[in-house]
């Protein structure tokens, strides 16, 4: 069972990955994007193998039932890993709800394992002209809007969300981003702030010269 999915970490108790839910967190290794702010960006390599098996998961979370709301998906991405549908699974049939975290950079992944999903936490990484400059992928836009349009025609709840690489976006940049997602239909999109924690010492050092400067995003 421990090679259904890669797992690099696991947070036993969190209430900031799911809005108004308290669950755990698994951390699946491996990601095609390398976006610049990435605080996890020491698991993106896929191929590494992550040391936590998938049973030690399932235990913990039944041995905690009617105390966690359920189990967030995160990363790196879920869906680069074909076992997420069947682990996924497995957590509903402990009769747990199952949210993820993506940027939708798997689609056809996506779109297998959406009728198990009952939250997205959607990364929207910038505008359309931006994207490739924060994920340095050239397929993520069109993944992304192929994902976009799955979640919004299906009925699991969705956050969308959008962390501000000020080193990347300006103002005006955040204006398009806004105006592009309502045009998509998307209702409401969540801005966050970039963190330093976790980031790689280049990205630290770039956001310390902007803010040395005055010139972070507001």
């Amino acid at each position: 069972m421990s090679e259904i999915i890669n797992i690099a970490g696991y947070n036993k108790y969190s209430t900031v990955d799911w809005p108004e839910k308290i669950v755990s967190v698994a951390f699946l290794q491996g990601c095609p994007w390398k976006c610049n702010y990435c605080h996890n960006f020491t698991i993106l390599e896929p191929c590494k193998k992550g040391g936590l098996p998938f049973e030690y998961i399932l235990d913990h979370l039944e041995k905690r039932y009617g105390l966690l709301d359920g189990l967030v998906f995160s990363g790196g991405e879920p869906t680069m890993q074909k076992g997420l549908y069947q682990a996924a699974k497995k957590i509903k049939n402990i009769e747990y709800t199952v949210g993820l975290h993506t940027g939708g950079a798997y689609p056809e992944n996506l779109a297998k394992v959406l009728p198990l999903i009952d939250w997205i936490g959607f990364d929207i990484k910038a505008t359309p002209r931006l994207y490739k400059n924060i994920t340095h992928n050239s397929s993520a836009l069109d993944n992304a809007k192929k994902s976009i349009n799955l979640v919004l025609n299906s009925n699991v709840d969705v956050q969308f969300r959008t962390t501000i690489d000020p080193t990347v976006m300006k103002p005006a940049d955040i204006k398009e981003l806004q105006k592009w997602t309502q045009n998509l239909g998307i209702k409401e999109l969540v801005l966050q702030e970039v963190r330093d924690m976790g980031v790689n010492e280049q990205y630290k050092k770039e956001l310390q010269n902007l803010q040395s400067q005055n010139l972070l995003t507001k």
